[in-house]
């Protein structure tokens, strides 16, 4: 794991980057400490993360001018923040978790813990997605995407009006932020249940789910059961 602390007090940030140490253990290859959003902007920029660990008041500077970039690139967001006023707004924005201030172990290592099990967030209420586009962020409402598609590292969001963005997060990790109107119905796609029209079952056992738009997605044989439940 690399994981940057984007925290201005140094009292707090010495006890966050000693409990992510005590948890991840063997298994952090780096762990670094930024107190100011610009050097902050500049360094997730230009390294490669796994996780970012941020503050929301940096010496009077709004967090959430690094949270808006930070959800549009591959690593995953916690918050831990003293605002629990300003959860619900970090949530829509697509952070993994917010740690209110002050935090214990337990609830640090609780918010960790679905960077490594990649369960689902327990507050999934991401209504936008951050994407890169032309060296700027811009943001797109979820209630626009129609269904998202695996590519590598990466995903293609596809959109309602025909349209298709990249996203630089994983599927997986995607899979982790949207809400439970999304379904994982095939190894490559997510499916906003509610843009499901038809699902058919083709030759050879093959199934696929077809969409108001028209378009026609794969069913894994594993996800057929389940899929056709809750679509009925």
């Amino acid at each position: 794991m690399n994981i940057l602390i984007v925290e201005d007090e140094a009292r707090i940030a010495k006890r966050i980057e000693r409990m992510t140490r005590d948890i991840f253990g063997s298994s952090l290859e780096s762990l670094n400490h930024i107190n100011t959003l610009q050097e902050a902007l500049v360094f997730v920029e230009n390294n490669s993360l796994d996780l970012v660990l941020l503050d929301l008041n940096l010496n009077g500077d709004d967090g959430f001018n690094l949270l808006t970039s930070a959800v549009s690139e591959s690593f995953h967001t916690i918050v831990i923040s003293a605002y629990k006023d300003q959860a619900i707004t970090a949530f829509e924005y697509g952070v993994l978790d917010f740690v209110p201030k002050p935090f214990n172990r337990e609830r640090l290592e609780q918010a960790f813990d679905r960077t490594i099990t990649k369960e689902k967030s327990e507050n999934n209420q991401t209504k936008v997605l951050a994407i890169k586009k032309r060296g700027r962020i811009q943001l797109i409402p979820l209630e626009k995407v129609c269904y998202v598609k695996g590519a590598g590292a990466y995903t293609e969001l596809f959109l309602t009006d025909g349209t298709k963005e990249l996203h630089d997060k994983s599927l997986e990790k995607l899979e982790q932020l949207l809400s439970h109107s999304f379904e994982r119905i095939h190894k490559s796609y997510l499916v906003k249940m509610s843009e499901v029209k038809e699902i058919h079952v083709a030759s050879g056992s093959k199934y696929m789910a077809e969409l108001k738009n028209g378009a026609h997605i794969p069913v894994g044989r594993t996800k057929y059961k389940d899929l056709k439940a809750k679509w009925l």
